[in-house]
């Protein structure tokens, strides 16, 4: 989801908004909170048991049932008031293969029927909770599995996909198109003999794999996949079980489970780690959420009037400011990584949640696996009764220091702005961009050679390190870069505009901070110039594998860039310090022209310097290097991490559109 307000408008807005805001929830600031183990249900040697978190319900029941759907309760149970605001159940057998619901007494009436908000295992679209013995549904060897070591979070190479788009094309080779199976089978290939699937990934290079919203989402029907829907999935209605539309047989709730826990730990066996994209900030539904349906109004903002607050865009949005709804995000978290081994999160609209949360959120999780890294966007797409000063924003990720977000300076400034489709930007001959660029190359953090006041989007440095800053060029938001390029460069030729892509993209992968790219970008892939295909066919968002071999030379690139990134660590430096102190800009005149070296053996580089020049012009540019033994990595939309050859310095001409990269020992 995209950038909202910028940062001016949202303090203009919010002191009003948040004090009428804290008038209407006041009640909800006195309701205890509860933060057991033990919360939906438990199975063990004593029975089932159920509790369930409702502090101003006037009554609670189970009611079970003997499949995921169409068919009548079995039984109902009632719930006792117990402690924290919790009722609880128990029967003495283990009902293992039984589907339930929870419905609470509220004002008089009884609620809709809810699988509760802590469902880990569900039937056909997730209406009904399902009992299973997890044990199960562990693959073999998923004692020991785990995914790859990382010292640092710019040491992943990270690669957002969608589960349809990359393997529902007919050329994809893949048997499981669409489904969390599809990444677990190995020797596929397009019609002409290139790899794809995960043979594709371990080609290309990348360290993980970041995928859109796995968990059970509401757009699509369960019930009728023959109807061949498809969504990104940023709708959520059950935080804690798996998607069922990407598993062979939604109507089994184990399956999804087992399958998705195939998907990563054949991953994991290839090196690969898996990044979850977790929607916390909003649900699908208001009143007929989970979330309201067993606490009426309490894990939600709210506006003076009573009505929802909207900071998400999507009609309501998550108070994580209070202790319940705090304790479910961490909770729900270090239960992925501890059942599901997730190596990394990605918080959608991050910041509408606040601050305290994000940072007990990374706590929680580096106890669990000290390699995990939690990174997000750092806006809002409205205004929220959360002051702006306590917000998960891109300029307050200084107050979380093991929290990463999108820069949206580096995106803007290379390709043009988000929000219109023909502008250009500094890869594409936009001049006066140079500053923004820059502010992205050293990680947003402060450089005595960058002159924030001419930044674009940011005008002070926010990140207090590199590691903080994850650096884009496009994702599945907005137009994606072949888009976005053909666009705005409409009088020019594909080959001219996969030169302005591989130039944006080595400004990505050689700046300070993590590199994140979207998948297909390496052959070239578009979605039809549709800017936001959360709902579109597969027609629009399906990977063409084609492509690989037709743009067999962009594919390359990528997989050249991406290893040069992971052999050398200058790329890869830790602190601000570093970064000021081992990169040094060059004084450059002409516009879209960006020269600079990484020196003195930077972050432990075993080459002495690194000489890189940005061309963004359509003109070739003529720039002085000092005398030396340089090896050419880079030069006129080609790269070999290895060397395409020498040069002695002096003069050398930078082709239109396209990186300069040079490297000496000594």
């Amino acid at each position: 989801m995209n950038q909202g307000l910028s940062l001016v408008t949202m303090l203009a807005l919010s002191a009003a908004s948040a004090v009428t805001a804290q008038n209407i929830d006041a009640e909800f600031m006195n309701y205890p909170s509860y933060n057991g183990d033990d919360l939906e249900l438990t199975v063990d040697n004593s029975g089932t048991h159920w509790r369930l978190w409702s502090p101003a319900a006037e009554g609670a029941r189970v009611i079970l049932y003997p499949t995921d759907r169409n068919t009548a309760a079995i039984d109902t149970i009632a719930m006792t008031k117990s402690e924290k605001g919790t009722w609880v159940a128990n029967v003495p057998e283990k009902l293992y293969g039984t589907f339930y619901t929870f419905s609470v007494l509220d004002k008089g009436k009884w609620l809709a029927e809810t699988p509760g908000v802590w469902a880990k295992a569900v039937g056909t679209n997730g209406q009904r909770a399902a009992i299973i013995d997890f044990s199960t549904t562990n693959p073999e060897g998923w004692e020991t599995d785990k995914g790859p070591k990382i010292a640092n979070i710019n040491d992943a190479v990270l690669y957002e996909m969608h589960h349809r788009d990359f393997s529902q094309h007919p050329n994809s080779g893949i048997v499981n198109k669409g489904k969390f199976l599809a990444l677990t089978e190995k020797e596929t290939t397009n019609g002409q003999g290139d790899a794809t699937g995960i043979d594709h990934l371990k080609e290309l290079g990348v360290t993980h794999i970041h995928i859109l919203p796995s968990y059970d989402y509401n757009s699509v029907d369960e019930a009728n996949l023959a109807a061949n829907r498809y969504n990104w999935g940023y709708d959520p209605f059950n935080y804690n079980a798996p998607e069922g539309s990407y598993s062979t047989n939604p109507a089994d709730p184990a399956a999804r489970v087992v399958e998705m826990k195939k998907m990563i730990k054949n991953l994991h066996d290839n090196g690969i780690g898996v990044v979850m994209d977790v929607v916390y900030n909003h649900t699908a539904n208001n009143d007929d959420s989970n979330f309201s349906l067993t606490a009426p109004g309490y894990y939600y903002r709210h506006r003076a009037d009573g009505s929802y607050s909207d900071a998400s865009g999507c009609g309501n949005e998550t108070a994580s400011e209070r202790q319940q709804m705090r304790d479910y995000i961490i909770n729900s978290v270090k239960y992925w990584a501890k059942e599901y081994h997730i190596d990394g999160f990605r918080f959608d609209l991050m910041a509408i949640h606040d601050i305290e949360t994000m940072n007990e959120v990374i706590a929680a999780l580096k106890e669990i696996n000290p390699d995990i890294f939690v990174y997000g966007e750092g806006w809002t797409a409205g205004d929220s009764p959360l002051p702006v000063e306590q917000r998960a924003l891109k300029e307050n990720v200084a107050k979380m220091p093991q929290i990463a977000v999108f820069s949206d300076d580096i995106r803007d400034a290379i390709k043009g702005h988000y929000t219109d489709a023909s502008d250009r930007g500094f890869a594409t001959g936009k001049p006066g961009l140079e500053e923004t660029v820059k502010i992205g190359i050293v990680g947003a953090t402060a450089h005595p050679q960058v002159d924030y006041s001419k930044g674009n989007n940011s005008k002070f440095p926010y990140a207090s390190a590199p590691t903080q800053i994850i650096n884009y060029v496009s994702c599945h938001d907005d137009l994606m870069l072949t888009d976005k390029l053909r666009k705005s460069m409409p009088d020019a030729t594909d080959a001219e505009r996969q030169r302005a892509a591989r130039l944006a993209q080595t400004i990505i992968f050689t700046s300070q901070g993590t590199p994140f790219m979207f998948a297909g970008e390496e052959l070239f892939r578009d979605k039809k110039g549709v800017h936001n295909s959360y709902n579109y066919p597969d027609s629009i968002n399906a990977i063409d594998w084609s492509l690989k071999h037709s743009n067999a030379d962009q594919f390359n690139y990528y997989k050249e860039l991406i290893k040069l990134r992971k052999s050398h660590p200058a790329f890869r430096m830790t602190t601000a310090e570093d970064v000021a102190k081992h990169l040094k800009f060059d004084k450059v005149s002409e516009p879209n022209l960006i020269s600079y070296s990484l020196v003195d053996n930077a972050n432990g580089d075993e080459w002495k310097e690194i000489k890189l020049v940005f061309n963004g012009s359509d003109a070739a540019r003529e720039v002085k290097i000092a005398k030396g033994d340089w090896t050419v990595i880079a030069e006129d939309g080609r790269i070999n991490a290895e060397g395409l050859g020498t040069a002695k310095g002096g003069k050398m001409t930078v082709a239109p559109r396209s990186a300069l990269i040079l490297a000496r020992v000594k």
